[in-house]
């Protein structure tokens, strides 16, 4: 049993230093990233391919870069209608998350943090709850914001805890 957990202390481990080397460059942090200089074609072969695409009014798009089942962030990247970088920002960092109101739809909340981690509907309430990881406050525990659609719209956001599995933990 124990080099059962050592096993998957290891691979633990690797998981984590792959996902905090990945992050290393980021939308938000890259210096190759000129406002009114860089392209589209720049994010992608920085980046890869988005997630998603969404348009924009004026002609420009912007590109989703969620990392969500297992991530802490959404990056969109704000392109002109020339697809010259505008601007980017964490769709999950906390001002963007207290921007989902009550009232606001499915394709509203979507729009505004990107991809879900999960969805799940609870009959006896009658809400149907999305989530996605964010990053811990001071506890150092995992954190999920989620949003409690009621009818098609939110009723209100919450934050869960997600303490560690003992399944998973070693002596």
């Amino acid at each position: 049993m124990r080099e059962l957990g050592a096993v998957m202390g290891g691979a633990l481990l690797a998981a984590v230093m792959t996902v905090g080397l990945a992050g290393c460059a980021t939308p938000l942090k890259d210096e190759r990233l000129r406002p009114g200089v860089s392209t589209g074609a720049d994010m992608v072969q920085y980046y890869g391919q988005p997630s998603r695409v969404w348009p924009e009014a004026d002609g420009g798009r912007t590109l989703e870069y969620a990392t969500q089942p297992f991530g802490q962030t959404c990056y969109m990247v704000r392109l002109d209608a020339q697809d010259h970088f505008v601007s980017s920002i964490d769709a999950l960092a906390p001002a963007q998350r207290e921007r989902v109101q009550p009232g606001m739809t499915p394709d509203q909340v979507t729009r505004l943090l990107g991809r879900d981690r999960s969805r799940v509907f609870f009959s006896n309430s009658g809400e149907d709850v999305w989530d996605w990881n964010v990053p811990p406050d001071m506890n150092g525990y995992l954190l999920r914001f989620n949003v409690h659609f009621k009818d098609g719209v939110v009723l209100r956001t919450s934050y869960s805890v997600v303490y560690p599995d003992k399944r998973f933990l070693w002596d």
